[in-house]
């Protein structure tokens, strides 16, 4: 009888009290946090204050919201949750009250982009550097990938891609041609000059790309060359080649800094730099604020 009444006691507390503000300020401090302490330093209040709040918050939600352990405080589901709504508040009172210190209506909301770090590199950064000052109250989360599959998992809302061939499931526009170049930095190709490509040592991505328009043309026009370096991504080859360490075919919107070309652009072997997102995101207005501003200021050379 009393464990039946100590159920209905705590079903009672759950369905009636309401959670407020300063509810989800306390959880999502001592998620960021972890600990008591640096709770209580988000907080601005004494760690004894947190430690009473938490304890009061569990007896009015009837429910656990931490487990306490060595390393701290670990969130249950039901707190990674609330966290997760308290981080949606904060962001909408800071929309707040920049709306009122602008006198106008703001974007706000968090939008995840993935892109390869190559081009988070040479031309993703650029564009934000022109228009994120103008948006303090939208959210971005960056993720660097190769795969397509992250938009279509609903991973992340907006891709920029290097491809030909678009997955007809997503939706958005070619921003232009990216072309191919051997290059080497100005001292390595001093000291190489009159050295054939095929003598020299090469650098390239890994199995990674297997496909990649770079491994394809030394394949077709190289077939004895054996890379020096491999790498995992197209940035990391850049850096070995701005280096010293010898050769590769790279996109023409990372030369520069040092880097000169050997030759031509690899006939045949130019890809397309495209904007995408998914059909439902084109409802959101963060997504479609930040897709518009990329269309307009990504550019390639």
């Amino acid at each position: 009888m009393q464990s039946v009444l100590a159920f209905a006691h705590m079903f009672n507390a759950a369905t009636h009290y309401q959670i407020d503000y300063p509810d989800l300020s306390l959880i999502l401090a001592l998620v960021r946090g972890g600990t008591l302490a640096r709770a209580a330093a988000l907080l601005r209040v004494d760690v004894s204050t947190v430690f009473r709040a938490v304890r009061r918050l569990e007896a009015a939600l009837g429910q656990t919201l931490f487990e306490k352990n060595r390393a701290g405080y670990l969130p249950t589901s039901l707190a990674s949750n609330l966290a997760q709504q308290a981080e949606r508040a904060e962001q909408a009172l800071e929309a707040a009250r920049i709306g009122v210190e602008q006198g106008g209506e703001v974007i706000s909301g968090t939008v995840r982009l993935t892109c390869t770090d190559s081009v988070l590199q040479g031309l993703l950064l650029p564009a934000l550097a022109q228009f994120m000052p103008g948006y303090p109250a939208l959210t971005l989360e960056l993720s660097t990938s190769n795969d397509f599959a992250n938009l279509s998992r609903r991973d992340a809302d907006i891709a920029l891609r290097l491809t030909k061939t678009p997955p007809e499931h997503l939706v958005g526009r070619c921003l232009g041609t990216v072309n191919y170049q051997v290059c080497a930095s100005a001292g390595f190709a001093r000291q190489h000059d009159g050295h054939e490509l095929a003598d020299l040592p090469w650098i390239a991505p890994d199995d990674f790309l297997p496909d990649h328009p770079s491994v394809v043309w030394r394949r077709e026009h190289l077939p004895g060359v054996r890379p020096s370096y491999r790498c995992n991504s197209m940035l990391s080859v850049t850096e070995l080649v701005r280096a010293g360490l010898g050769v590769a075919a790279l996109p023409d919107f990372l030369l520069g800094d040092g880097l000169q070309p050997l030759g031509p652009a690899l006939a045949g072997r130019d890809t397309a730099l495209w904007l995408l997102t998914r059909p439902d995101c084109r409802a959101l207005r963060s997504v479609v604020t930040l897709f518009d501003e990329l269309g307009r200021h990504v550019r390639l050379p």
